[in-house]
């Protein structure tokens, strides 16, 4: 695989000098804001009559100072890769805080209530919205701190798993059953991407993947926008694994979701989320080498703890110590931290991995 070519990205002439560093946890660093129900509500959204707090992607509507803040500080933090606040902004995510469920009066959830959603004027110029503006404001702290630094930061269109899944049924009666089909979730995905790329985003980050063929709409959904609109950038790929590497609702083990991405020709592929640093490691090193693209990383801060100040085990220090072993073991080009990772986290792995050699691209290339 060769990087170096005419039309080379900035990010990739960064990665084969050094390791970038991508934000924290967008959800837990919202909560040390201490946000109430009538925050996120705010005056646009104060008669819904779902509870919305746990919809931290309205934030971007409804409290932008506070999320470009957040930006800020991942930024300062040294950052390189800022992601957008969309990871659950689809029309279908959305539908769970605006819709009412039809299971609760003797219904289902099927594809026909999804076609709905889908065609649903609301839900679709919200999620543009909330995709647009994210990424609207992303790009504006991106560039601000830029100007004041002199070094490029880049605006990861985040695009997250959804509240259902194409891979399993949810009826144990019918093991053919799907709540919503492979087309209605690579419209969805197509919207967001549209709303990412107007935003000003520069790259597309298609992340914690659990369900390998909600990501393929998701890819299929990128490729098909990219061929008709004339317009491509960069796809970051990213998966979350159980204990046994594999990816949580398809069981795809690491190097078998690699092979079914790589066609992509993605810029990196990594895990995230997951169970911590430590618990991945083995799975990493796995993927580090079957890929022959850049590889990332951003970990949860270990496992979940909810008497932990940040919701999670490790602190800064934890997570700089690990994530330093993984470059010194040359497994990393990109790094970061995902639940449980505040500013201080990223300021204390950016500067862990500060001066240590990237992953080796140029292996990749004899390999390829």
């Amino acid at each position: 695989m060769k990087m170096t070519t005419a039309h080379q990205h900035p990010l990739e002439k960064i990665l084969e000098n050094r390791i970038a560093i991508i934000d924290g946890a967008m959800g837990t660093t919202i909560r040390t804001y201490g946000m109430k129900e009538a925050d996120i509500r705010g005056e646009r959204f104060k008669d819904s009559t779902k509870d919305l707090l746990n919809n931290g992607d309205l934030f971007s509507l409804t409290q932008p100072k506070m999320i470009c803040d957040i930006h800020r500080r991942f930024l300062d933090a040294g950052a390189d890769i800022i992601e957008t606040n969309t990871f659950g902004a689809t029309s279908i995510t959305q539908s769970e805080f605006f819709v009412e469920d039809p299971r609760e009066h003797g219904g289902r959830k099927d594809p026909e209530f999804y076609q709905k959603i889908i065609d649903d004027p609301m839900l679709d110029n919200l999620a543009w919205e909330i995709n647009e503006q994210s990424a609207r404001q992303c790009r504006e702290w991106a560039d601000r701190v830029a100007n004041e630094t002199g070094r490029q930061r880049f605006v990861a269109g985040a695009i997250g798993p959804l509240t259902v899944s194409l891979s399993n049924s949810p009826d144990a009666d019918d093991a053919g059953f799907r709540v919503v089909t492979f087309d209605q979730v690579k419209t969805a995905y197509a919207q967001q991407v549209r709303a990412l790329i107007a935003g000003g985003s520069d790259l597309l980050l298609v992340e914690t993947i659990f369900d390998s063929l909600n990501a393929k709409a998701a890819l299929v959904a990128i490729r098909e926008v990219f061929d008709q609109d004339g317009k491509k950038l960069p796809v970051m790929i990213s998966a979350a694994v159980g204990r046994g590497g594999e990816t949580l609702i398809s069981a795809q083990t690491t190097e078998a979701f690699w092979n079914a991405v790589k066609h992509v020709k993605p810029l990196s592929v990594g895990l995230n989320c997951s169970l911590g640093p430590d618990l991945m490691y083995p799975f990493l090193e796995e993927l580090s080498e079957k890929a022959d693209v850049a590889i990332s990383c951003y970990p949860n801060a270990g496992l979940p703890n909810p008497l932990s100040e940040t919701g999670f085990d490790l602190g800064p220090e934890d997570m700089a110590r690990y994530l330093g072993n993984f470059a010194q073991a040359g497994l990393i080009n990109i790094a970061g931290g995902c639940c449980g990772n505040t500013p201080e986290h990223i300021a204390a792995i950016a500067k862990a991995l500060e001066g240590k050699a990237p992953r080796k691209l140029s292996q990749l290339e004899d390999a390829a």
